[in-house]
């Protein structure tokens, strides 16, 4: 699906971000941010580390609170929501953390089982199975089941973090960093896998990343983020078709295979 396409069909945005600010201190982090993420869509924000990428998917979802801004998601005004409300809407938000966040004590058919225990109630051994094993299917691990975390490669580790957050069938998913400390190949197979999870699960996606080419292959549009601002938008040929010093300094510092 293009962002042309969905932005005609779908007029309302699933993510709408108006003005935002955040500091801590006196570093200031995101000065003044807008951006609109529409159903469907893989919008990728992209910048050098340190510049706020990931302390606006956060925001999104509740775990930290702007400054000055207004946050919509999915219709709801997240800094509006109690406590209960915004648990509520996290179900309908994923988050593949960079890190992965998987139970090291728990081997990966126990780390997927979680969630589910956890947030749905009155489930049937038979439905959590059928669940595990479909998004293991989904990423391509069902054969990893009975492993532990520490047994696993990154890639695998990455692709298991995503695989515990699609067993809630989530509306959105927000990635961060998804290919950071990856190998090439494993990069280029979690890039495709990103969109994959797109077209399976019609999910809309934020992803955050300094990777130029998991930005290319990934997102219908880049939001380049530079100093606390977004300084260009659109796809990823109009980003960079620019005289910028700034963005065409960041190209420049990266390879693209």
């Amino acid at each position: 699906m293009h962002p042309s396409d969905t932005n005609l069909n779908n007029p309302t945005p699933v993510i709408s971000i108006r003005g935002l600010y955040k500091s801590f201190g006196d570093l200031q982090v995101l000065k003044g941010v807008d951006l609109d993420v529409f159903k469907g869509e893989n919008v990728v924000v992209l910048g050098r580390s340190g510049t706020g990428k990931s302390v606006l998917i956060k925001i999104i979802v509740g775990l930290l609170k702007p400054d000055k801004g207004r946050v919509n998601v999915l219709g709801q005004e997240v800094e509006n929501l109690s406590g209960k409300e915004l648990d509520a809407l996290r179900l309908r938000v994923g988050f593949s953390f960079q890190n992965s966040a998987l139970y090291d004590s728990m081997n990966v058919r126990e780390n997927l089982e979680f969630p589910l225990k956890m947030n749905v109630k009155n489930l049937t051994k038979k439905q959590i199975n059928r669940a595990v094993e479909e998004v293991l299917n989904a990423v391509g691990l069902k054969e990893k089941m009975k492993q532990m975390p520490a047994d696993l490669s990154g890639g695998q580790r990455k692709r298991i973090g995503i695989a515990r957050t699609l067993i809630l069938k989530p509306e959105i998913m927000l990635y961060d960093e998804p290919t950071s400390g990856l190998d090439p190949i494993t990069s280029t197979e979690i890039n495709n896998l990103i969109n994959e999870v797109r077209e399976n699960y019609n999910t809309s996606s934020i992803i955050i990343t300094h990777d130029l080419t998991c930005a290319k292959v990934t997102g219908d549009r880049v939001a380049m983020l530079l100093e606390g601002r977004f300084l260009k938008m659109g796809n990823f040929e109009e980003v960079f078709s620019t005289d910028d010093e700034q963005i065409k300094s960041f190209f420049n510092y990266n390879f693209i295979t």
